[in-house]
Parts: C-alpha cells; sequence; structure tokens
C-alpha cells in the first residue's frame, strides 16, 4: 500500500514550480518507483491511495487533482503490465486525520461541519473507511485495475 506523499496546494499561478514538481516528484513518482522496485509475489497485491480530486477537482488544488488523476492512470497500466500481481487505487476525500492538525481545533471542527452537511454521508471520513476498503482491494482476489471512491458521496454532491 502505497499512501505517503506530501503536496503543496494553491492556485497553479501562484504555487512555485518548484512546489509543484515535489508534489508530483512525492505523490507519482513516488509510487512509481515503489511498484518498480517492489517484489511483489504472483497473485500479489499493490494498492496506491489518490484522492477524489481526481473526478471532482478544486480551483485552488488543480495539481492535487492532476496528480491524483495521473495516479488512477498509472493504477489502470500497472494493472496489465504487472498481472497477475492485483493494481488498484482507493480514492478517499475528506478524512478527519492529522493533515488537519495545523487548523485550530475551532476551524477544523466547523471544516469538517460544513462538509458533513454537504456530503450524502452527512460525515467525513475516518480512517478506518479508507483501511476498510483498503483491505477490500487487497483480499479481492478479482479486484484489479480498479479505483474505490470513499468519499462520502463528494464526487457526486
Amino acid at each position: 500500500v502505497v499512501s505517503a506523499a506530501q503536496t503543496a496546494s494553491g492556485p497553479v499561478k501562484q504555487l512555485a514550480l518548484v512546489d509543484a514538481y515535489a508534489a508530483m516528484n512525492s505523490k507519482f513518482w513516488g509510487a512509481y518507483r515503489v511498484a518498480r522496485a517492489a517484489r511483489i509475489r504472483q497473485g500479489g497485491s499493490l494498492t496506491l491511495v489518490s484522492g477524489f480530486l481526481s473526478v471532482r477537482p478544486s480551483k485552488t488544488s488543480v495539481l492535487q487533482g492532476a496528480i491524483n488523476a495521473a495516479l488512477e492512470a498509472l493504477t489502470r497500466g500497472l494493472a496489465l503490465e504487472l498481472s497477475p500481481v492485483r493494481v488498484n487505487a482507493v480514492s478517499p476525500g475528506l478524512v478527519a486525520t492529522p493533515l488537519w492538525a495545523g487548523l485550530s481545533e475551532e476551524k477544523r471542527e466547523a471544516m469538517y461541519e460544513g462538509a458533513a452537511v454537504r456530503l450524502p454521508a452527512q460525515r467525513v471520513g475516518q480512517p478506518e473507511d479508507i483501511a476498510n476498503a483498503i483491505t477490500y482491494l487487497v483480499t479481492t482476489p478479482y479486484a484489479t485495475g480498479s479505483t474505490v471512491l470513499v468519499d462520502g458521496g463528494g464526487a457526486i454532491a
């Protein structure tokens, strides 16, 4: 499972190119390098973590959407190339994680509450929601080349 990445965000015209390159290097090229170097047994599994911005872009997170879309395309291509190793992606929406710890508790809770009322699921994601999707993909021998959205309905809201 490849989920680690650091990506700066911001409008394209304001985000420094060095930060954009670093984001692509971390999230996309990091996953690519893992796929290239990993020794996965036949019938094993590689799961990448993208994000729902790939299907529902934000005007202030264009780069993240493009990186996530690239990861999902990489997933489909690797599923063909690495077969019988299964390759899938999980695409989370807003998840309550330490990523948001930089916000004050008041702002963080307001963000979560605001998102929850806009989502069909009426709540933000929890880490175990994403873990459940990863477990499903890792343990389902018929799943390959798939991207599973776990976004509380954010892509359709």
